[in-house]
C-alpha cells in the first residue's frame, strides 16, 4: 500500500490489519507447558510488540513460536508482517505464502487480506487482485466490506475502472456511509466519464470526511477544472502540496499542470 493509500498500507493499514488479528491472550508460566499455548503466548506477545514497533522483540518471541511449530499460520503471517515493515520483502512474501499454505478454514481469508495490503504496497497489484477477489468470496469472512473496498482500489490502480465501480458499489450496500468509499466511487466514476455522478460521490466523501485526502485533493480539481472554478482548483491545489507533498496525486497534479504551463 507510498501516498495517502501506499502510504496507509505499508504503515498504517497493515497495523489495522494486525489489530483484527488480535486472538486471546494466554495467562503466565503453567500456559507456556503445554505447546499449543506456548505458541498462543508467543504469537500474541509478538503482536504487542509489533503494535509498539519493536520488531526485534516480536521477532525473538515468533522465532519461538515456529521453532515449536514451524506449521502454525498465525505466526507465520505476524513474521511476514515483521519482515515487510523491515524492509526484508523476499522474507516476507515467503512467510505470507506459508502462513496461507497452513491457515485453516477461519484464518485464510484475513491473512490472504494481509498479504494483499502487502502486494499493494510492493505495487504488485495484480497479486493483490487474485488474493482480495479470494477474500470477497468469502460469505462468512467479516471484513469482506473492506475486502471489496480494498479490491475496487487495486482495480483502479490496474485501470480496470468498470470492474472496480463493480466492487465498490457492493461495498457501498455492505457499508453506507464509508467515506473512502464515497472517494474512490467518485474516482471511477470520473475515469468512465460520469462526471455527474464524480461529484455527486465526491460532495457525499467532503461532508462525510472532516479532512481531505491526497486522492480527495486531486479529484476535487479535476472536477473543478471541468467546472472552471478557478478558486477551487487553486485551493485544493494548494491544500494538496502543503498537506501531501511526496503523494502520487501531488506529482500527477504537477506533471498536468506543468505540462499545461499553470502549475499553482
Amino acid at each position: 500500500m507510498p501516498n495517502t493509500l501506499l502510504k496507509l498500507a505499508g504503515v498504517v493499514m497493515a497495523a489495522l490489519l494486525m489489530n483484527a488479528c488480535v486472538t486471546t491472550q494466554t495467562g503466565g508460566f503453567e500456559d507456556k507447558k503445554d505447546p499449543k499455548k506456548a505458541v498462543e503466548y508467543s504469537v500474541q506477545a509478538a503482536r504487542n510488540y509489533i503494535q509498539q514497533g519493536n520488531w526485534e522483540a516480536a521477532k525473538r518471541h515468533l522465532k519461538n513460536a515456529l521453532d515449536i511449530d514451524s506449521h502454525n499460520a498465525d505466526a507465520n503471517d505476524a513474521l511476514a508482517l515483521v519482515f515487510w515493515q523491515t524492509g526484508e520483502f523476499e522474507q516476507a512474501d515467503k512467510h505470507f505464502h506459508l502462513a496461507i499454505e497452513y491457515a485453516g478454514e477461519n484464518q485464510v481469508s484475513r491473512i490472504r487480506n494481509n498479504y494483499a495490503a502487502f502486494l499493494y504496497d510492493r505495487k504488485r497489484y495484480s497479486e493483490a487482485e487474485s488474493q482480495l477477489e479470494k477474500v470477497a468470496e468469502d460469505l462468512l469472512y467479516d471484513g469482506r466490506p473492506d475486502a471489496f473496498l480494498s479490491l475496487g482500489r487495486v482495480r483502479i490502480k490496474l485501470k480496470k475502472y468498470a470492474e472496480a465501480k463493480d466492487v465498490l458499489e457492493r461495498a457501498n450496500l455492505m457499508q453506507r456511509g464509508n467515506p473512502m468509499v464515497m472517494s474512490q466511487l467518485g474516482e471511477v466514476y470520473f475515469q468512465l466519464g460520469d462526471y455527474a455522478k464524480a461529484q455527486s460521490f465526491y460532495d457525499a466523501y467532503r461532508k462525510l470526511s472532516p479532512a481531505p485526502s491526497a486522492a480527495s485533493l486531486w479529484l476535487g480539481i479535476r472536477l473543478a477544472e471541468r467546472a472552471g472554478n478557478k478558486d477551487a482548483v487553486a485551493s485544493d491545489a494548494l491544500a494538496l502540496k502543503n498537506l501531501f507533498p511526496q503523494s502520487e496525486e501531488y506529482l500527477a497534479y504537477k506533471s498536468v499542470y506543468s505540462n499545461a504551463g499553470t502549475e499553482h
